[in-house]
């Protein structure tokens, strides 16, 4: 039996059952004496007494009337002080309950409760279009789809009834491998992609390939002709080059359920919107909005801006933001019932992919999206223009002056805050590769290899050192035997003093320097190894500058207010 039979069979609300443990600080699950106490795994701590039971006691301790008065015989004990709010100031919540086992695991959630949640999560099985399991040493690729199938109470009135659930809204979330920041890339559903051949299971258990279409909506790659959320996964594989490792997708009921179980998500309009579509009536300024007012928020898309799909992804992306905060907000976070609201609508709501369907899995995931500070977790779209074969402009194709640029800070693991890409203990070790003298820019010898870069950089960042920083004794060594993700300098012991002079001219972090061996140049001297990267930008761009300073696209961060107008 889980929780809430147990709670349901005393006649006690579940959620009173999750009493504060003094000795931790995190709550913990007591049950009635009959049921064993389930606190965190790990090493049982003795029960602590409770005091005399008192006129406005909360209800649900678990103790029986007799026990509670013997415990208060022996004495009262202090108070225990609410945990700290810091606990959780890291905490991530996404619609579709995406995160919402961080609230139980953060608050001390019992393994069998977990196993209650696992079960109300549906699982779908995509083959290999992601990976087969989740590691928290890695970075990680998950794409939110929100769908537009009108099942759930309440959804019947939204129209398009007859929907198979298109991907409708969807957020390829990438969260770096130091979790110091995230990257959460909203892809349009009216943008023209090729759908690649995809292999699914159907219903029935049988085994078809869907063939692809090229030159249609993203939409479509769910839904139709039987494509499963793998079909998704492999079409923003083959648009933008970035494999997704997993997959997590809500209908209309999460946002409705999410946003009641936390009692309303403030929300912020330049101007007044009462929209006939989707039935939103909010003046201008600041309201808050659950249930259908919510979901009629995030549908909203003919009164903002050119009323277009691109306009609602930047509203949506505000919500998205304001839910966040609303998560990591104390009165949300000290609170079990809204706790265990939250845990409960949110997988409720959600289907995701059989490698991450775990409970143990699931746990693992939240906890580790759970140290991203909302302040380096930034909202972007795809760049994209409208599609030029339109007369009557219905549909975008992707930007490929700046989507490509953006695809390559993903794939590579580049924040677009700027942030402190290493832990203290590496950024310790590396720091004083950085400290002590320095040699003129006129003596540094240096071979500037491209390792991944655009083409031509190593020209253009040699014409750059030599004309603008002085560094005369540098020359293009041509292309490197292979790609790097980050630019390096490879220098010998006798050559740190040059090495830090051109980490101070590049911006170069101590991480970027690699003491090795010197290499010779086309004069027979001896001279550094300065190989350019994928993270390499452009020729007199310091690579310590905030990468979002060096991409051009326009972008959010969750930590922040807007308005939609």
């Amino acid at each position: 039996m889980d929780v809430q039979g147990r709670g349901r069979a005393d006649g006690i609300d579940p959620a009173d059952q999750w009493v504060l443990n003094p000795n931790t600080g995190e709550y913990e699950l007591r049950l009635t004496p009959s049921a064993p106490d389930s606190a965190v795994p790990g090493p049982r701590r003795p029960a602590p007494r409770d005091p005399a039971p008192r006129a406005n006691a909360p209800r649900g301790t678990g103790r029986t009337p007799s026990s509670a008065a013997s415990a208060g015989r022996r004495g009262r004990r202090p108070v225990p002080k609410k945990p700290k709010a810091s606990r959780a100031k890291k905490v991530l919540l996404w619609t579709g309950g995406t995160m919402a086992f961080v609230l139980v695991a953060t608050a001390g959630g019992a393994y069998f409760y977990l196993k209650h949640l696992e079960g109300n999560v549906a699982t779908t099985d995509i083959g290999d279009a992601g990976k087969s399991g989740f590691s928290k040493d890695e970075a990680f690729n998950i794409l939110i789809i929100g769908t537009d199938k009108r099942t759930g109470d309440g959804n019947e009135g939204y129209g398009d009834q007859g929907s198979v659930g298109h991907a409708d809204t969807n957020i390829l979330l990438h969260v770096s491998k130091d979790r110091t920041n995230a990257t959460a890339l909203s892809i349009p559903r009216d943008l023209i992609v090729d759908i690649p051949d995809c292999p699914t299971k159907q219903a029935d258990g049988t085994e078809s390939v869907v063939p692809g279409q090229q030159g249609v909506r993203f939409n479509r790659s769910l839904g139709e002709s039987g494509r499963d959320p793998g079909c998704t996964m492999r079409t923003v594989k083959e648009t933008t080059g970035i494999s997704v490792d997993h997959f997590m997708m809500a209908d209309f009921n999460a946002v409705k359920t999410l946003t009641t179980a936390v009692d309303g998500v403030t929300v912020c309009l330049e101007h007044a919107v009462k929209d006939k579509q989707s039935k939103l009536d909010l003046p201008a300024g600041e309201s808050k909005v659950e249930g259908e007012q919510a979901l009629a928020f995030v549908r909203t898309r003919h009164s903002f801006g050119n009323e277009g799909d691109l306009d609602r992804i930047k509203v949506q992306q505000q919500f998205l933001g304001s839910l966040m905060r609303k998560m990591s907000s104390g009165d949300t976070l000290t609170s079990p019932t809204k706790l265990l609201k939250l845990a409960e609508a949110a997988t409720k709501a959600l289907t995701v992919d059989s490698a991450i369907g775990k409970v143990g899995t699931l746990k693992d995931m939240a906890l580790e999206l759970k140290k991203v500070p909302t302040k380096n977790i930034s909202f972007t779209t795809v760049p994209v223009l409208d599609n030029p074969a339109e007369t009557i402009k219905a549909t975008v194709v992707v930007n490929e002056a700046k989507g490509p640029q953006l695809f390559d800070l993903i794939k590579n693991d580049v924040s677009l805050t700027a942030v402190k890409q290493q832990k203290k203990k590496e950024a310790a070790a590396v720091a004083a590769r950085l400290k002590g003298t320095k040699s003129a820019a006129a003596d540094v010898r240096v071979r500037i290899l491209n390792g991944g870069a655009a083409g031509g950089s190593a020209q253009a960042e040699l014409s750059y050192l030599q004309n603008d920083e002085g560094v005369l004794k540098s020359e293009n060594a041509g292309n490197a035997d292979a790609a790097l993700a980050k630019t390096t300098l490879e220098y010998a012991p006798d050559q740190a003093d040059q090495a830090r002079r051109l980490a101070a001219i590049m911006g170069l972090s101590g991480s970027a320097l690699k003491p090795g061996k010197s290499v010779t140049n086309s004069q027979g001297l001896p001279a550094m190894t300065l190989t350019l990267g994928k993270d390499f930008k452009g020729a007199g761009i310091k690579l310590n500058s905030s990468a979002a300073a060096n991409v051009d696209v326009d972008k959010s961060t969750a930590d922040k207010v807007q308005c939609a107008g």
